[in-house]
């Protein structure tokens, strides 16, 4: 698999051409050319590309294709969007997001105050503002001083207590009521990793009979002609749109009863998120297209409308993951290749060798092309006797270690004897082939919902892309912990190049890792934050813009708490200044390692 299925999740935003991995788009750079580039400015360790032409290019395909449907059905209701700041709140992804979208009243969504405050502070004036999540006085207050600074801003209620809150604000600020949405648990579900999200057991929401109580509390307090929108959210990246339509079915008829109740307001129907992001690289998830979704989104709303004689809503959607995951890229280099250590110039042959080690070298010495694929079973054959042998004592570690240097270069050598092209036989000789790539990263810093609930990221080299990868690879990461690995997965197979890492770098790059990755990050080991760059095209040139670089070892030890001052004065009383002066400089460097590369470029 040359293309590592870059036609499936790619989006076209991502091409092979001349081997290498380009940006398609503009000047299409190569990603080591970028690479490159900075790593000439003294960035090492791992890189976080973002690439906002990516981000606009979302933006404006989820207005074009939900517009080209309105258009299509006449419906007359308007498509609205907001991006959830939950999915990425970091200012070099959200400025040139809040910038693109403006021409088409892009809106944010906050779950907590300081992503409100997010809001309030950057979000364009009249764009919409929505708040979701449990929210206290001092949240509920926060969007009142929002709707005073001129935002076009809906507090969803989540409970009742939410909703007296309101109310007592309102009476004690005498400030204006931002617009008021009622949060519903459907009884129907969503799809996919994230199915539990939606259902009568969600986490959020008010049931039939809360949706009635707080209509009627909202008559008692006068303040029905605030309730503008109903909300419901059944999942994240779903990958059927099944239960999409029964959902907005069901949402469907509770906002046409609360407009024949007397809520003249109500216009807008917010359908959460839901939008699903291809990341599998061997078979396509996601069985619908956007065009599908919007079509079936708006013929189900405009056909309940009529149904129920009501106007038909305006359409909300908060799809993050869609908007922000194809944005960005990590890259990060190989540091080394386990099994490589194994070369004939560390063979120590003895006068007299077992005979299961003689029959190894001669199986080394005599391959053919004819014979390559016998003699490589013969030789993994013999290296589980030799094992066995050792655990009984009647070989030494001598032998051991010849034994494990022969089978590694009888394996090499059928390879390239073999030059196999058809991977389904590769498969079947993984176990034997298979290599321990170490990457200069953290898996629980750069890849969390990789370990936290295996989610799968596409992955390709950045070069060598015009030759075949014959190595099964197991990736590692330079944690000190057992989880930090992508194994092999025979069934969902990623196959590398055999590189000499003296000669030449070798990268990797994680595809679709712009959706909940950057700050979902841990700082397991206290690995921080990647080095950080965003890629713009200007007069058909990359510039490189906004460059974060990864922090410093003393400010981790500052984040979590560490009185920094305490810390240098007792390592200074304690070393001679010469040597507390070179302690000082790797205080001010990053976690990640520095190969040998990093000190010679």
């Amino acid at each position: 698999m040359n293309d590592y299925g870059i036609d499936i999740w790619s989006d076209d935003n991502f091409i092979i051409e001349d081997g290498l991995a380009k940006v398609n788009f503009d000047c299409k750079p190569s990603l080591i050319s970028i690479v490159k580039d900075i790593r000439k400015q003294d960035f090492k360790g791992p890189l976080l590309l973002r690439f906002p032409h990516i981000t606009k290019k979302q933006i404006h395909t989820l207005y074009d294709v939900f517009n080209a449907s309105i258009k299509e059905y006449n419906y007359q209701g308007t498509f609205n969007a907001v991006f959830p700041l939950k999915v990425n709140q970091l200012p070099n992804f959200i400025h040139p997001l809040i910038h693109e979208g403006k021409k088409f009243n892009y809106g944010l969504e906050a779950g907590s105050k300081a992503e409100l405050v997010i809001a309030m502070t950057y979000n364009n004036i009249g764009s919409p503002i929505t708040v979701n999540g449990f929210k206290d006085k001092e949240m509920i207050h926060l969007g009142f001083i929002a709707k005073k600074m001129g935002h076009n801003i809906t507090l969803i209620i989540e409970g009742l207590n939410e909703l007296e809150m309101i109310v007592e604000v309102l009476k004690e600020t005498k400030l204006e009521c931002p617009n008021i949405g009622l949060r519903v648990r459907l009884h129907s579900g969503g799809s996919g990793l994230w199915a539990k999200s939606g259902g009568i057991n969600s986490k959020f929401g008010l049931t039939s009979t809360e949706i009635l109580e707080a209509y009627e509390l909202m008559e008692e307090c006068n303040i029905v002609d605030y309730l503008t929108m109903i909300h419901f959210h059944i999942g994240s990246a779903m990958n059927s749109i099944k239960p999409l339509k029964k959902a907005l079915r069901e949402s469907g008829h509770i906002y046409a009863e609360l407009k024949n109740l007397g809520a003249t307001n109500l216009k807008s129907i917010n359908i959460g998120g839901g939008l699903a992001v291809e990341y599998n690289a061997y078979e396509r998830t996601r069985f619908y297209s956007l065009s599908e979704f919007a079509s079936d989104v708006i013929f189900t709303l405009k056909d309940i409308a009529k149904q129920k004689g009501v106007d038909e809503p305006n359409i909300f959607t908060e799809s993050g993951r869609f908007i922000s995951a194809a944005s960005t890229v990590l890259i990060t280099p190989v540091l080394e290749l386990f099994s490589s250590e194994y070369e004939l110039d560390q063979l120590k042959l003895k006068e007299k060798n077992p005979p299961l080690i003689q029959e190894l070298f001669y199986l080394h010495r005599d391959m053919t092309k004819k014979t390559a694929y016998e003699y490589m079973h013969d030789s993994t054959d013999h290296m589980e006797s030799l094992l066995t042998l050792f655990d009984l004592g009647y070989i030494d570690l001598q032998d051991r270690s010849n034994a494990e240097v022969l089978t590694h270069q009888i394996i090499k050598k059928a390879i390239s004897f073999l030059e196999i092209n058809d991977y389904g036989e590769l498969k079947k000789l993984n176990e034997s082939i298979q290599e321990k790539y170490l990457l200069n990263f953290s898996l629980f810093q750069s890849l969390p919902d990789y370990w936290g609930i295996d989610q799968e990221f596409p992955v390709m080299p950045l070069t060598h892309l015009d030759k075949n990868p014959t190595r099964s690879a197991s990736l590692w990461d330079i944690t000190c912990d057992s989880d930090g690995e992508i194994p092999f997965d025979s069934k969902k197979p990623l196959y590398l190049h055999d590189i000499n890492l003296n000669e030449e770098d070798y990268f990797l790059g994680f595809f679709n890792v712009g959706a909940y990755q950057d700050t979902l990050g841990m700082k397991h080991n206290l690995f921080s934050h990647p080095t950080e760059v965003n890629v713009v095209f200007k007069d058909g040139e990359v510039v490189l813009e906004k460059i974060l670089e990864s922090q410093k070892i003393i400010d981790i030890l500052e984040d979590i708490d560490y009185d920094t001052d305490d810390m240098k004065n007792i390592l200074r009383k304690n070393l001679d200044p010469e040597i507390y002066k070179d302690l000082k400089k790797y205080l001010s460097e990053n976690s990640y390692l520095k190969t040998i590369w990093s000190y010679y470029e």
